[in-house]
């Protein structure tokens, strides 16, 4: 269904609809490849890069999904600062207008450290984004002796966040840490260890 989607039906979404419909498409591509053929997750690099689902005729990878369409054409290793200018054609007709920072707390890649996993609906993606960034971050947060060790999403994406004082003004506003009370900052390590137990509920 995906596959013979018409191009046209997807550029009438509304703001909203798109952004939910993307990342829908991304976690159900991600679940659907690695129950079917987990040891693809071994070669990350390949796994996110390499065609995993057809949308409306054009092959795409996961890469291609987060970075090209979710954040708007942002190059992957750029922090959220360098724009890919190579972006598809496809790519360019379909990607979101605006990047919200809180797509990082919806996609699941597969790995221990990623997000839960929901279905988005086009009526109430902000406040079920606004949901999955808190309790991710209030689940992976935590503080001791003054420094906040946070998701490494907001290192990986810092632009996307608006840059370290972009990183406080979240933290204060899903109510995470007590900023007063933090002196520092400082970036979890992201564990890569393949689960799939989130796709399987």
């Amino acid at each position: 269904r995906l596959a013979a989607l018409d191009p046209t039906d997807l550029e009438a979404l509304n703001a909203d609809e798109r952004l939910a419909f993307w990342l829908n498409a991304y976690n159900a591509a991600t679940g659907d490849a690695l129950l079917s053929d987990p040891d693809r997750f071994e070669n990350r690099g390949r796994f996110f890069s390499a065609p995993v689902v057809t949308v409306a005729g054009e092959a795409l990878s996961l890469d291609a999904i987060e970075h090209g369409i979710l954040r708007g054409s942002q190059w992957k290793y750029g922090l959220g600062y360098v724009p890919n200018p190579f972006a598809s054609a496809f790519v360019r007709r379909h990607r979101l207008a605006d990047r919200d920072c809180r797509v990082h707390f919806a996609l699941n890649c597969g790995a221990a450290s990623c997000p839960a996993v929901l279905a988005y609906d086009g009526e109430t993606v902000d406040a079920a984004l606004d949901a999955a960034t808190e309790g991710y971050l209030r689940s992976e947060t935590v503080v001791e002796d003054g420094t906040a060790y946070v998701p490494r999403h907001l290192l990986w994406y810092r632009g996307d966040f608006g840059g370290g004082s972009g990183i406080r003004r979240l933290l204060r506003e899903y109510g995470v840490v007590d900023l007063d009370a933090v002196s520092r900052i400082r970036y979890r390590e992201y564990d890569w260890s393949l689960a799939l137990d989130a796709f399987r509920e």
